[in-house]
């Protein structure tokens, strides 16, 4: 049985709501919220469910969640907004704002190499100490000693965690504040959004706790959790589980400007923060950034058969993911992400979703509390994106990205 959906929907994106409510229905979602907009429009904002089942708290429509992932398509903005401005050279050495980042091994590493995941940098071969997640100045210090993994450069490897220390902290040098402040005053506060990265305590009440992911709820698992649940010392298990005692639920998580996994939104939220860069760039306040620079975001920079990290092709652009299909791969379900052929964006662990695709003018954020064992997005997902592309006349994709035939 569904619970009440609220909110409101276009009449013309119905299937994006049906695809909502089936969510629930046949697919165990518990809390959850999804937004789009069309040319700037917001034309559907629906959220339902439990925010806080033991609590028997509801979604309501300010709930907001930890979205993992989907945070380093902010801290990439943020990056690009100083491109933009001429504070930051995309292909200087990272060196250049960042002194101490040169030793063992990474005085080569560009600011694009942080971007695209290439630098080698995917996680820690020590073990961090407890909290040390919590400790801006320690990660940075960790980082500054680490090794890269490969020759910076030469392939690429998710940075599942590490992302949002090496950028944070150059936009951090070069922008003059911390990475959640400068993304409160840059982006979040002229766009209008309830996206965090530094969740003020005040707020605290609103958070729908995140429920993790029943590993053993799907057939067959991706290659990445069946590598982490062999072998916690490899290369997986360290990226997920080395994260110094990181915990979703926790007001040390929430507060702290984890850049990489730690921000907290809604579908409101990530469809707002990447409306304009599904319209060149404007906004109702002004331009946040220019078309020049949107197709630099959107274009493939790095992209695998095999992901070092991962374990499954990848594709990303300077900051983003880009779309890629990998259903015929035995958990290609999970491990997918089917989008219009000019769209990027990001997913986050569990299955939210923020993406903008500048072909049609659409923005896209989805949020859950019910975490899914993907690697990419979930069924839950892609259902709704589906959904989404299917009201806007797209009718195939079985090329592994949306067109229209």
């Amino acid at each position: 049985m569904s619970p009440e959906i609220k909110g409101h929907c276009d009449p013309r994106f119905q299937e994006v709501a049906e695809a909502f409510h089936g969510n629930f229905r046949d697919r165990n979602e518990v809390g959850a919220s999804v937004c789009l907009t069309h040319h700037g429009e917001t034309v559907v904002d629906l959220w339902g469910g439990q925010a806080d089942p033991k609590a028997d708290r509801p979604w309501e429509r300010d709930s907001v969640s930890i979205v993992y992932s989907c945070t380093k398509a902010a801290t990439a903005l943020c990056a690009h907004l100083l491109i933009e401005r001429g504070e930051l050279d995309l292909h200087a050495p990272v060196i250049r704002y960042w002194p101490e980042f040169g030793r063992n091994g990474k005085e080569k590493i560009t600011v694009a190499m942080l971007l695209n995941h290439s630098a080698g940098l995917p996680t820690f071969r020590e073990p961090l100490k407890q909290g040390g997640c919590y400790d801006w100045d320690y990660m940075i210090g960790r980082l500054e000693d680490e090794e890269p993994f490969w020759e910076p450069g030469t392939r690429n490897g998710y940075h599942m965690l590490t992302f949002g220390w090496t950028v944070g902290e150059v936009v951090r040098r070069v922008g003059g504040r911390s990475l959640g402040e400068f993304f409160r005053r840059e982006i979040a506060e002229p766009l209008g959004i309830d996206f965090w990265i530094g969740l003020p305590e005040e707020m605290e009440s609103r958070v729908a706790p995140m429920i993790p992911p029943a590993l053993d709820s799907v057939p067959v698992l991706p290659e990445f959790f069946r590598a982490v649940l062999s072998d916690v010392q490899s290369v997986q298990g360290k990226a997920l589980l080395n994260s110094g005692g990181f915990n979703a639920n926790s007001r040390e998580a929430h507060v702290s400007e984890i850049g990489g996994a730690g921000g907290i939104s809604n579908a409101r939220g990530l469809a707002g923060l990447f409306s304009p860069l599904a319209c060149g760039g404007a906004m109702r306040v002004g331009n946040l950034i220019s078309p020049e620079a949107i197709v630099r975001m959107s274009q493939v920079s790095m992209a695998t058969q095999r992901d070092f990290t991962l374990m499954t092709p990848s594709r990303f652009s300077l900051g983003f993911m880009r779309g890629v299909d990998n259903r015929y791969r035995p958990a290609g379900n999970l491990e997918s992400l089917i989008l219009g052929e000019k769209a990027f964006g990001h997913v986050g662990a569990g299955g939210s979703l923020v993406f903008a695709d500048p072909e049609c003018n659409l923005s896209f954020g989805y949020t859950m509390n019910r975490m899914d064992p993907s690697i990419l997005l979930s069924e839950k997902g892609q259902m709704l994106v589906d959904a989404a592309y299917r009201s806007l006349g797209y009718s195939s994709s079985s090329s592994g990205a949306w067109i229209r035939k």
